[in-house]
């Protein structure tokens, strides 16, 4: 008897173990709750809605110094009490008399004939002397406005730029105290860019973003430059931005950046051209929006505060989310630091 019971008591063991092991291989592939009954996939939003929500706009603001430099290396110099001329050595007659010489190289020439010394305090310097050049230093506001998508961490797109723009006094590079500094014939210019931008995220670390990026493209330099007789190549741009991110759509960021650029004034009636580089470094502050990628929840009562769906539809964007503040994604909190750390309850023993 007592044999019968022990057979039956195993044989009720095997049995309760293998379908404890059916049941759990069934678990394992299909849910506990089946979530499809309760929420219907999401319906995808249209082709020109997924490009919006990849567009950026930027508007910047910003502080630049230009560094000019005119190589004069292959010309002669004539300093007199009033004026100063550039020449070709090569056109210099004897006596101190000069056959041709020109002033105002740096943005129009003008071609003066049979300079000659006025006194005995004038200053003859031949080309012989190399690496001879004027220097100064401008100072510039620009402000910049871009346009560019997001694809994963690059980034591609264009913009301009417009530059308030002063230009220092042109000092000599040596023989300082022979020869004079000079002015530009005006005092201010507009300077305006068109470019290119690409660019790439390096390093992320919470709200806090860095890219470096490239802006490449032309440029014009104002009316008061005569651009009959200037040549100009591209201008290249390298800068890294430092962007601190506001909401899910606005961001601040700083760049800084370094430009190089420079022309050719050709002299007139004359095959003769003196080169000018004007590299520059500028620091920017600027704005970033970006158009959401889902519209507004059609529910005008709709109090829920993160990206949503209604039914069988498209996904919503908040009603209660303001695209100027942070949220956290995980549950769209319209305050994400709590009350109690608030800089005005920090002396309360009971914040709330």
């Amino acid at each position: 008897m007592i044999n019968r019971a022990s057979n039956f008591f195993f044989l009720l063991i095997f049995i309760l173990t293998t379908i404890s092991v059916e049941t759990t291989g069934q678990d394992e592939d299909k849910p506990a709750i089946p979530l499809d009954h309760f929420y219907a996939e999401p319906q995808e939003g249209g082709a020109f809605r997924k490009i919006l929500g990849k567009l950026h706009f930027s508007l910047e603001l910003g502080y630049s110094r230009t560094y000019y430099k005119q190589d004069l290396s292959e010309f002669g110099i004539l300093q007199r009490s009033d004026s100063l001329f550039i020449f070709s050595p090569e056109l210099n007659s004897s006596g101190g008399n000069l056959t041709t010489g020109y002033d105002y190289w740096f943005n129009s020439a003008s071609q003066q004939s049979n300079v000659s010394f006025s006194n005995a305090n004038d200053f003859l310097l031949g080309g012989d002397s190399t690496d001879f050049k004027f220097k100064s230093v401008g100072t510039g506001i620009p402000i910049s406005g871009m346009i560019h998508i997001e694809i994963d961490r690059y980034k591609i797109g264009g913009g301009f730029m417009f530059e308030y723009h002063r230009v220092g006094e042109f000092k000599p590079s040596s023989f300082g105290d022979r020869i004079n500094t000079f002015e530009a014939n005006f005092t201010s210019a507009l300077y305006k860019k068109y470019f290119i931008l690409l660019g790439a995220k390096i390093y992320r670390y919470d709200e806090w973003m860095l890219s470096a990026d490239a802006r490449i493209g032309a440029y014009r330099l104002g009316k008061n430059f005569d651009n009959n007789v200037i040549q100009k190549g591209v201008f290249v741009n390298f800068g890294a931005t430092i962007e601190r991110e506001l909401s899910e759509y606005f961001s601040a960021y700083v760049r800084p950046s370094y430009d190089f650029k420079n022309y050719t004034l050709n002299l007139p009636e004359s095959s003769l051209s003196v080169n000018h580089s004007l590299n520059a470094l500028y620091i920017g502050i600027g704005l970033k929006y970006r158009i959401p990628e889902h519209p507004k929840c059609f529910i005008k009562n709709c109090t829920t505060q993160i990206n949503h769906q209604h039914g069988n539809s498209r996904i919503y964007r908040s009603r209660m989310h303001p695209i100027y503040k942070k949220q956290n994604p995980h549950h769209g909190e319209n305050y994400p630091k709590p009350v109690k750390y608030k800089r005005k309850n920090r002396r309360k023993l009971n914040p709330y």
